[in-house]
């Protein structure tokens, strides 16, 4: 039985915001969470700072798919996403946004003062991406910029200011999912072209996108081999941070420019196994 709700029915309400792709930020949230606490945080924070990523999440995606209605329904991958098919209006998905917007801000309001003044840029910042690649190629580092604000939502859900070692993590989201991103991008390069809509692969070409993708996931590991020096963490993180390096290295050798069949498995299937990893790597890293 489909569970109807006043945004559309409820399951492709979560196949419109794909709720499972939840894995990659919440857990560097949390992640920040317990480095700003040097151990496991005090549950208030850790709860609202949950539902503020959930929130904020749900908002950009929802605004990302309204926004690119018009090139989703053009787009032969994406005929079958709700708001193409009318699962869902335009008009359900705007109240939507607004609801999880509100969500947002309160649970912001409910950590500290700071996590308020800063949820309103960062809800424009977030629905800015859905805008980026009309005009720059450097979308796909937007993307990753937004969810790399995860590590530093949960730095300062504990401990109200910024220091370097969030600064450091939140780098290495944001070149960590720019490289994904610009892979996943790859299955659209002709359709981008013939949209006029800017992409890494679009712009330079699949094997450039690739040599690129490839670039910003040894930043990635990079950043994260310096965010853990600087939080000062145990030999376990360092452990972890070889073994995602690894996984990184894995990813790239799936995908070639003249074979992209196994995008899906480097774009979800691995860096759905890093978020969680890096998690645990953190909290050995820090409390052992």
């Amino acid at each position: 039985m489909s569970l109807h709700t006043p945004f559309g029915n409820f399951g492709a309400l979560c196949r419109m915001v794909k709720i499972e792709h939840s894995v990659f930020a919440l857990p560097w949230a949390w992640a920040g969470a317990v480095l700003a606490a040097g151990g496991m945080p005090e549950w208030k924070p850790l709860v609202f700072l949950t539902l503020a990523m959930v929130a904020v999440r749900s908002f950009a995606m929802a605004f990302n798919r309204v926004a690119d209605l018009p090139f989703d329904s053009k787009n032969p991958r994406t005929a079958g996403r709700p708001l193409v098919t009318g699962e869902i209006t335009p008009a359900q998905t705007w109240a939507f946004c607004g609801v999880m917007a509100a969500v947002f801000i309160a649970c912001c309001a409910a950590i500290n003062t700071l996590c308020l003044m800063l949820s309103v840029p960062a809800l424009l910042f977030a629905g800015g991406y859905s805008l980026v690649k009309r005009f720059s190629w450097l979308c796909h580092y937007w993307l990753g910029a937004t969810l790399g604000l995860a590590p530093l939502a949960g730095w300062i859900a504990v401990t109200p200011h910024f220091t370097l070692t969030p600064v450091l993590f939140c780098c290495a989201v944001t070149f960590w999912v720019a490289g994904f991103d610009i892979f996943y991008s790859c299955q659209d390069v002709d359709f981008d072209r013939s949209m006029r809509l800017f992409s890494v692969p679009a712009c330079f070409g699949v094997e450039g996108a690739l040599h690129i993708a490839a670039f910003s996931h040894v930043m990635t590991a990079l950043f994260l081999l310096l965010g853990g020096w600087s939080a000062g963490m145990s030999v376990w993180w360092y452990v972890v941070w070889a073994a995602v390096s690894a996984v990184l290295l894995w990813e790239h050798r799936l995908v070639k420019p003249e074979d992209l069949s196994r995008v899906n498995m480097a774009f979800f299937t691995l860096n759905g196994i890093i978020s969680p990893v890096i998690l645990a790597g953190v909290i050995a890293g820090v409390c052992w």
